[in-house]
C-alpha cells in the first residue's frame, strides 16, 4: 500500500506479488476502486507483480476539479509507472479503465507489454446519457451517489447473479456510494468526451478484448469493434453484465492469465 505524490495530490496504489515477476497494472471502472479486482488477486499475484490503483476521483486517490479527460487519467498511469521505476507493464482496465488502456495503447505503446480492455468501447454513449448524470450528481451530491448505487445493481450484474450473490453485488456497489460526487462527475465527463474509434489502428501491443453477453452499458458490439480495428487482437465473450471480472470471475481470470502468460499472444 502506498501513494504517489502528483503535482496536484496523491494517487493511491497497492503493489503485490513476486518482486521479479512482470508488472500487471489493474485499472478500475467508473464508480469503483482498486478493490473491484479482489476476485482476481489470488491468481494474478501468483504470476505477476500486481499494481492496483484508485483512479483520480475515486477511492483514496486525489479528487481535483473537473472535468477530467482520459488523457489526464492515462498520464496519471504513466506518472505512477515512472514514480515506481517501472519501464514496461501489462495493463488491464475495465470500462473507464478500458478507455484508459486504449489511450495508453495509442499514445504510450512503448510502456506496454500486453493490453487487456474489458467491458468497454472506443466510444461509450454520448452527452445525452452523461450530461444529466453529471448535473444530478453535482446538484445532489451523496444522495445522488446512493441513488446511483441502487440503480447500478441492474447495470453491473445480471438479475440471477445479484440474487444468488447479494454480498458480492453489495460489496462492489457500495464502492459507488462511497465515491466522491465531484470525482465521479469529473470522471463521467472524461468517459463522455473519449472517442478512439478513428485511432485504434495505432495500437500495436498484443491486445485482448473481453465483453459480457448481458452488458447493456458496453454491449459486445463495442468490444468487437475494438477487436476488428486492433490488428492481431483477441476477442472473448463471457456470460456476464458490465462487471464481468466479478460476475464471471473464474472464467475472466483464466482468459486474462492465459493471454498474458502465452508467448507471442
Amino acid at each position: 500500500m502506498g501513494s504517489l505524490r502528483l503535482a496536484d495530490g496523491e494517487l493511491h496504489y497497492e503493489l503485490e506479488g513476486p518482486v521479479d515477476a512482470p508488472v500487471l497494472v489493474l485499472s478500475n471502472s467508473l464508480g469503483t476502486d482498486l478493490h473491484m479486482w479482489d476476485t482476481q488477486m489470488p491468481t494474478f499475484s501468483k504470476y505477476f507483480r500486481v499494481l492496483r490503483y484508485d483512479t483520480r476521483g475515486h477511492g483514496r486517490s486525489l479528487v481535483t476539479p473537473g472535468p477530467y479527460s482520459i488523457e489526464q487519467l492515462g498520464r496519471d498511469v504513466l506518472a505512477l509507472l515512472d514514480g515506481l521505476y517501472i519501464e514496461q507493464a501489462h495493463f488491464c482496465g475495465l470500462s473507464m479503465g478500458g478507455l484508459i488502456g486504449q489511450w495508453l495503447g495509442i499514445h504510450a505503446n512503448d510502456r506496454l507489454r500486453k493490453l487487456v480492455v474489458c467491458n468497454t468501447a472506443a466510444k461509450i454513449a454520448g452527452p445525452e446519457v452523461w450530461d444529466p448524470r453529471i448535473e444530478t450528481v453535482l446538484r445532489d451530491g451523496k444522495a445522488a451517489m446512493i441513488g446511483l448505487r441502487d440503480a447500478s445493481i441492474a447495470r453491473w450484474f445480471t438479475p440471477e447473479f445479484a440474487a444468488a450473490h447479494p454480498d458480492q453485488a453489495k460489496r462492489v456497489t457500495d464502492m459507488l456510494a462511497a465515491t466522491s460526487p465531484q470525482g465521479y462527475a469529473a470522471s463521467c465527463a472524461a468517459v463522455r468526451d473519449a472517442d478512439f474509434r478513428s485511432q485504434l489502428g495505432a495500437i500495436s501491443a498484443p491486445t485482448l478484448v473481453i465483453s459480457g453477453t448481458q452488458d447493456a452499458v458496453t454491449p459486445p458490439a463495442g468490444g468487437r469493434f475494438i477487436h476488428e480495428h486492433v490488428s492481431g487482437s483477441q476477442f472473448e465473450v463471457v456470460h456476464a453484465a458490465h462487471l464481468s471480472n466479478v460476475e464471471a470471475g473464474e472464467v475472466f481470470t483464466s482468459h486474462v492469465r492465459e493471454f498474458l502468460l502465452t508467448q507471442g499472444a
